[in-house]
């Protein structure tokens, strides 16, 4: 990261020196000749690599400083002061970057903090990795999804955007077309679409750093010919620079949640069973590092169904690799004595604390038959299920118990209940309340409380159901992919 407060302390350092410098040169002014004043007196400028704006990124010469009216501290000191104020400038914006932890949220911050840096209202952003790895995406800046569309209509080789992406030489310091129409050679479906968006000028900047390659491309758009200064190219480039790494470490990031994700669904049902009388839906959101929430839904003998969710202790590879452990040997005692679930749970138990006594789980197991309506229940530690109906929004009053391989001996009795014509029944984990963020029995009538709302013409279809208890208990991103907690919802909808 760029440490922005070294680079004011050193500019105030030579701020120092160069006021020093002056007090001698006042000394010299009263001795020396007057021929040879001026050239004594002639201000020197500190130089730090880098930093100073006004020296340009490239190798060429630069052309000698004008005569500057007036005493030559006074300039120094102006000089100072605007490059305290970019870095000063340059430091916020870092920082406002660095406090993102999604790509999302960080590709429309860099977009926005670039338009600042450069001068312009619009543009769009490019993600696109050199090394084919990561995710690809087109973000705008006040621009919509159909004028997005038709810049992509133009060919990417007459475009600086496409120059850039194809990893041209010339395109490291970035392209700068300060008047589109006035090109004599411009493509023109790339003429059209300036035309048609009102757009005369642009500005493109790689996204690439040593460590990280070609990540992309940030294009701005400007209204009216125009160009960034050169001033505004060296900050701009300070801060894509630093943007590239913060990138990278986000990709990287997504990379890992992906194949948390993608190992965390292969350890689920590839599908639910579909037996005569029930209809089923789950819903699953994984935490970004994978957990334990699970659940399972297999067919029994005799047109009969069993239905499981649970929860093992931990995150990470650890807790998911145990979670598959656990639901395999669940539905391995499910089909030997599934119609009695107190003998599947003992089991179960039994199993984890012989060969993870350090290990703690919660399961709830219901042994249903469609045909007749019969729910039978049992749960080491698990939150009860919710009924819902045309009459009534209930929880299924459960025995307490602990959870497995908290006792020596696990037993607890198990519920019998008969839900109505039409009635749904939800299964859920405990990650459907923590993330709420509220105390548990706040989380217990909000999850009541949505329920009970789901519309009556959702309440026919098990998945609606699911997907509006989830969108009414977890509103305005406590839903969202970088939560802790894992969330497991199944729906069971007898006829």
């Amino acid at each position: 990261m760029l440490d922005i407060g070294l680079l004011v302390r050193v500019h105030v350092d030579a701020l120092i020196v160069a006021q020093n410098h002056m007090g001698v040169c006042d000394a010299i002014r009263r001795i020396a000749p007057v021929g040879k004043l001026a050239a004594m007196s002639a201000p020197h400028l500190p130089k730090v690599a880098g930093i100073d704006p006004e020296v340009p990124v490239s190798t060429h010469t630069p052309a000698p400083l004008p005569e500057i009216p007036g005493p030559p501290g006074a300039f120094i000191q102006d000089r100072l002061a605007g490059w305290v104020s970019d870095l000063t400038t340059l430091h916020e914006l870092t920082e406002r970057l660095a406090g993102t932890s999604t790509l999302e949220t960080a590709l429309n911050e860099l977009l926005q903090a670039g338009a600042a840096l450069v001068g312009a209202r619009r543009g769009l952003l490019v993600l696109e990795p050199a090394n084919g790895e990561g995710p690809s995406a087109t973000r705008g800046l006040g621009l919509t999804h159909a004028e997005l569309g038709h810049i992509e209509t133009v060919p990417r080789a007459a475009t600086a955007l496409g120059r850039v992406l194809d990893g041209l030489p010339d395109t490291a310091d970035g392209i700068a077309s300060p008047d589109l129409l006035g090109e004599r050679d411009l493509d023109p479906r790339h003429r059209e679409v300036a035309t048609r968006l009102g757009y005369a000028a642009s500005y493109a900047l790689p996204l690439a750093s040593e460590a990280a390659g070609r990540l992309g491309v940030a294009l701005w758009l400007y209204d009216e010919p125009a160009e960034p200064a050169q001033k505004q190219r060296h900050l701009a480039g300070l801060y894509a620079r630093y943007a590239t790494e913060h990138l990278a470490r986000l990709i990287e990031l997504e990379r890992a949640r992906a194949d948390v994700a993608a190992v965390a669904e292969e350890l689920l049902p590839s599908r639910l069973p579909r037996i005569p009388g029930v209809q089923l839906a789950a819903r699953h959101r994984a935490g970004p590092r994978g957990g334990g929430d699970w659940y399972d839904a297999l067919p029994l003998p005799d047109r009969t169904l069993g239905l499981a969710v649970g929860s093992v202790g931990g995150s990470g590879p650890s807790a998911m690799a145990a979670m598959g452990r656990l639901r395999a040997s669940l539905r391995a005692y499910a089909v030997m004595e599934g119609e009695d679930p107190v003998a599947v749970l003992s089991d179960l138990e039994l199993l984890l604390r012989l060969t993870e006594p350090a290990r703690t789980a919660t399961a709830l197991f219901a042994y249903c038959e469609p045909a007749v309506r019969k729910v039978v229940l049992a749960g080491a530690g698990h939150t009860p299920p919710l009924i819902l109906g045309e009459r009534r929004c209930e929880y299924v009053e459960t025995t307490l118990s602990a959870p497995l391989g908290m006792l020596a001996c696990w037993e607890a009795p198990s519920v019998e209940f008969s839900p109505a014509p039409g009635e749904t029944v939800l299964l859920y984990t405990d990650g459907l309340l923590r993330r709420t963020g509220d105390a548990m029995d706040r989380a217990f009538a909000r999850l009541h409380s949505a329920a009970a709302s789901v519309p009556k013409s959702d309440r026919h279809d098990p998945a609606a159901v699911a997907d509006h208890v989830l969108r009414t208990v977890l509103p305005d991103g406590l839903d969202r992919s970088d939560s802790t907690e894992d969330v497991v919802l199944l729906a069971a909808r007898f006829d």
